[in-house]
């Protein structure tokens, strides 16, 4: 019997964003003009042979990915998600973690999304200012501070999955996997900081330590009700260290070009299994992105591409089950192989989780 290829052909990618940097290149401010991040394209396309049909999976059609950036051997544009002026009329389709739009409910969701992401604003605004007045002058200790606090969220997420996963809530582990490798990505930047000596100073350690803890039991109060909150706390704290090291670069880059890479960065960056490298880069293909260190200044344009990377990653987060490592083999099983469409437990924050657990047990005793 003919099958129509479009009747069969379905899946979603994620749809490039435009990211345009905002006056001068010199300004490390960005806008991006979102677009709906849902689209049908074709996944599977089902092609007749000799009277038979078979189906061919594409790679990157079958990988939902975080935002593209723009880049090339001097800067990497990342995007910036969290304006809260220019989110009600970019919203669409489910985008930054919302439903499909309709009458009903899309006039709250994008009400609920903006004071999410006000009270984001001015939680990250205040730790900046912060940041501002105690380390203006003082950049390797400021460094050590962002990055003992940039790693905290990863160490939330998953403490907050497992014990999803501990309830039988919970069973996407590409999550685990991608949060993890975030988590070590951010502990070599700060071993670098610690090299380079920005925990000399005992107040900074106090500092960044005590800071850390309150971030942590905070992410996890907020990841629990919210995960799009939580994950767009997160892009914009890696949006602010993107910023604050491609300023550094850029103020400091010629003298940073005599100084010699520190040791712990080599190694991380050129040496060994580069699997977690590439783990955490949900937006490339596995071993496309091989760093060159030979001096600090490609140390920093590392780290702060890094930052770019963690943006797009906590991006695509926002939409919820977008998210997929970039190690995960597409279903590439014929139709008739049941053990492709394996379905997977998960939940929108704990409200979510608790509600479905109770419906399923329900069923069950029915």
């Amino acid at each position: 019997m003919a099958i129509s290829t479009s009747a069969m052909s379905f899946g979603t990618s994620v749809s490039s964003y435009s990211c345009l940097r905002a006056g001068s290149f010199e300004k490390s401010s960005v806008l991006c003009n979102s677009q709906n991040p849902f689209r049908f394209n074709s996944l599977f396309s089902i092609r007749k042979s000799d009277g038979s049909s078979r189906s061919s999976v594409s790679r990157k059609s079958c990988r939902v990915r975080a935002t593209l950036l723009r880049e090339n051997k001097e800067e990497v544009v990342v995007e910036k998600s969290f304006a809260p002026e220019s989110f009600p009329g970019n919203v669409r389709g489910g985008s930054n973690g919302g439903p499909p739009d309709d009458s009903s409910s899309n006039g709250l969701e994008k009400w609920v999304i903006k004071l999410e992401q006000s009270v984001n604003i001015l939680l990250t605004e205040s730790v900046i200012k912060i940041l501002d007045t105690l380390y203006h002058d003082r950049n390797y200790a400021r460094f050590f501070v962002l990055e003992t606090i940039a790693r905290v969220p990863y160490f939330a997420f998953i403490s907050v999955l497992h014990m999803y996963e501990s309830f039988g809530w919970w069973r996407r582990a590409d999550y685990m996997k991608v949060h993890f490798a975030e988590s070590w990505n951010e502990m070599h930047h700060l071993l670098i900081m610690e090299e380079l000596g920005g925990n000399a100073w005992w107040f900074d350690r106090f500092l960044a330590q005590h800071i850390a803890i309150f971030y942590y039991f905070m992410t996890v109060l907020m990841y629990a009700l919210s995960p799009r909150m939580a994950y767009h706390f997160s892009e914009c704290v890696e949006s602010h260290a993107y910023e604050t090291y491609d300023k550094f670069i850029k103020d400091q880059g010629e003298e940073l070009k005599n100084l010699p890479a520190p040791k712990i960065a080599v190694d991380y960056y050129t040496g060994g299994d580069l699997y977690l490298f590439d783990e955490f880069q949900t937006s490339r293909e596995p071993n496309t992105r091989r760093p060159k260190i030979d001096n600090l200044y490609d140390v920093f344009m590392n780290i702060r591409d890094d930052e770019a990377e963690h943006c797009k990653t906590m991006k695509a987060c926002q939409t919820h089950g977008s998210l997929r490592s970039p190690h995960t083999n597409p279903c590439d099983e014929s139709e008739d192989d049941p053990g492709c469409p394996v379905p997977q437990a998960d939940c929108i924050g704990i409200v979510d989780c608790i509600k479905k657990s109770v419906t399923d047990t329900q069923v069950s005793k029915r």
